[in-house]
């Protein structure tokens, strides 16, 4: 196992043992050392067991899906189709080849590829493997990708062709500054001509899928506290920071963000978030959850969304607000005309009435949210109500800026006071820090238990996260 994570779930019972929450309190030790409610006491012949709870997983999401929904299309790539029975298959077949070049529990896997269906596969296959999957963000150099590389311990790292002179730099510069061994690289390839002419890869991802067994048996999580993935900060103020999420809170933050964006089952998703942004905030897993269709697109330009919209009737997509300023200042010749409503989640700055006036004109209709890589992605938005669909354009875009309700799987979200941790007014003028609470807040920062202190806070009785 991974020396960053062999401990870490007995970090976490000290650190609640040191903060108690009211998920510790009224709780004690039956037979057997299992936490079981005081309450259970005074009822006889309740019992927990393997009927009655599992370690929440999104791997699961998978698993129901590729029975409920074998046959409908589960990824699009250009020409390229797969089913959720096939996508199934496939993700069993990769997790079985990582334990061949030897993963085991807790090892990370890391990623340095666009929104390809490899990119979508291993946010199954490697946590299928017991593994923690470490996706890099394509815009670092290659001085920053070794940092990171050496700073999560990545076993394998998987690179797309596109960027393997990047992540070539960045194995050069592991070996030259560290002389440790570098991390197994492993070639995405698109065709014969992607492939590296000198050969500077261990693997190729198709190649190394084919020698796995489609039988193989699911490493599934001990405990649903065990790391699911890393994601880095961008670093916008400081060095990059190792976010780990566990398996409990990508399930839960993945059925909240399919709540909030509203999917029904069998949504077509667009693909116009990074998927390593916060795991595409969690829907990476919440497309699987609903038995939707993927559509992957390695770069996204506007022609793109409306060729994608129009082909493939697309439901729901999400982005950054210059997603949304691309798609509204894009030629006409690149434009189509929308035959249906698409659903448009959008984070950060909140849209100008311009901007979201020409979106409503398109067909789009705009959502909007908050939220930060230490909490799984999308953690608040504006709660629409259906009466406010005739104010003017002004006031829409003014009440669609409000993006502090928390969502289902968050216990509360406040503005506080640093110093007296009080509750500021909600006049929109007095300032304070955001303060999360509930169960899709991060793990914790790698390799910083030092400084946890500084970054859950306790009021009260309670803890929580502070930004």
């Amino acid at each position: 196992m991974n020396s960053l994570f062999k401990n870490s779930l007995s970090r976490i019972i000290r650190f609640h043992r040191h903060y108690p929450t009211q998920a510790s309190r009224g709780f004690s030790r039956f037979g057997g050392g299992d936490l079981l409610p005081e309450s259970w006491k005074s009822m006889e012949g309740l019992v927990r067991c393997s009927a009655n709870y599992v370690p929440l997983s999104p791997v699961s999401f998978l698993e129901r899906t590729a029975k409920v929904y074998r046959d409908r299309t589960s990824v699009v790539y250009g020409s390229l189709k797969y089913t959720w029975s096939q996508t199934h298959q496939r993700c069993l077949k990769l997790a079985s080849a990582l334990t061949q070049l030897g993963i085991c529990r807790g090892d990370v896997v890391a990623t340095l590829a666009p929104n390809v269906p490899a990119m979508y596969e291993l946010h199954f296959a490697v946590p299928m493997a017991g593994a923690v999957l470490c996706t890099l963000n394509t815009r670092h150099d290659s001085a920053m990708v070794s940092v990171l590389l050496q700073h999560s311990e990545a076993k394998i790292v998987f690179v797309d062709y596109q960027f393997l002179p990047l992540a070539l730099g960045a194995l050069d510069l592991i070996v030259s500054q560290s002389q440790s061994k570098p991390p197994i690289l492993v070639l995405i390839a698109e065709s014969d001509e992607s492939y590296s002419s000198t050969g500077d890869y261990n693997h190729e991802y198709e190649t190394l899928l084919q020698t796995g067994d489609s039988g193989f048996e699911i490493r599934k999580p001990e405990n649903e506290w065990d790391p699911i993935s890393v994601n880095y900060t961008s670093g916008t103020t400081s060095q990059p920071k190792g976010v780990v999420y566990s398996h409990r809170g990508a399930y839960l933050n993945a059925l909240a963000t399919v709540s909030l964006h509203e999917m029904g089952v069998m949504p077509t998703y667009l693909w116009t978030v990074p998927m390593f942004h916060c795991n595409g905030w969690c829907l990476t897993w919440g497309v699987a959850a609903q038995g939707g269709t993927n559509i992957c697109l390695r770069s996204v330009t506007a022609k793109g969304v409306f060729e994608s919209i129009d082909l493939h009737s697309v439901t729901h997509m999400s982005g950054a607000p210059t997603i949304l300023n691309m798609i509204v200042n894009s030629p006409v010749s690149d434009q189509k005309p929308l035959l249906h409503k698409v659903d448009v989640m959008t984070g950060g700055a909140p849209p100008p009435p311009q901007i979201l006036q020409k979106m409503e004109e398109f067909g789009f209709r705009v959502s909007h949210l908050y939220g930060l890589t230490e909490t799984h992605g999308p953690g608040t938005y504006c709660t629409w109500k259906p009466e406010w669909d005739a104010l003017p354009l002004e006031e829409r875009s003014r009440i669609k800026a409000r993006q502090g309700m928390q969502h289902i799987a968050l216990e509360e979200v406040d503005i506080k006071d640093p110093i007296t941790m009080e509750s500021v007014p909600a006049d929109g003028k007095t300032m304070g820090e955001i303060m999360f609470r509930g169960n899709t807040v991060m793990s914790g920062y790698l390799k910083t238990w030092k400084q946890r202190k500084k970054l859950f806070v306790v009021v009260g009785s309670e803890v929580g996260i502070s930004r």
